[in-house]
C-alpha cells in the first residue's frame, strides 16, 4: 500500500526555521503534484504550498517569501523549508501526493498523518 510519512516538525521560536520532509513509499508508478496543508486547533485545514511534477511551485499568500517547497523525484519526497516562522504558523502540517497508476490512469490523492509545528512568541 501507499504511505506518506512526514518528519521535521518541532518547537521553534518566532523568527526561526524548520524543514519538513515527506516521503512516499509503496507501489508507485509516478507522482504528479505534491502539496502541503496545515490545520491549527479550531480551524479548518488550509492549503500552504503545491509543487507540480516539473517543479513549478505555488504558495498561499501568508507564506510567500518565507516558505519554499521542493521535491526530489528520485526519492519520492517533498520538502517544505520554513523560514521567519510566526506564531500563526503553528499547526499540524500534512503532505499529500497525487499518484498515477499508469500513464493514463490516475490512482488517487494520498495523505500523510501530519507533523506538529509549534512556533512560540
Amino acid at each position: 500500500q501507499v504511505q506518506l510519512v512526514e518528519s521535521g516538525g518541532g518547537l521553534v521560536q518566532a523568527g526561526g526555521s524548520l524543514r519538513l520532509s515527506c516521503e512516499v513509499s509503496g507501489s508507485i508508478f509516478s507522482i504528479d503534484a505534491m502539496a502541503w496543508f496545515r490545520q491549527a486547533p479550531g480551524k479548518q485545514r488550509e492549503w500552504v504550498a503545491r509543487i507540480a511534477s516539473g517543479g513549478s511551485a505555488q504558495y498561499e499568500d501568508s507564506v510567500k517569501g518565507r516558505f519554499t517547497i521542493s521535491r526530489d523525484n528520485a526519492k519520492n519526497s517533498v520538502y517544505l523549508q520554513m523560514n521567519s516562522l510566526k506564531p500563526e504558523d503553528t499547526a499540524v502540517y500534512y503532505c499529500n501526493a497525487d499518484l498515477r497508476r499508469t500513464r493514463t490512469d490516475y490512482q488517487g490523492r494520498y495523505w500523510g498523518q501530519g507533523t506538529q509545528v509549534t512556533v512560540s512568541s
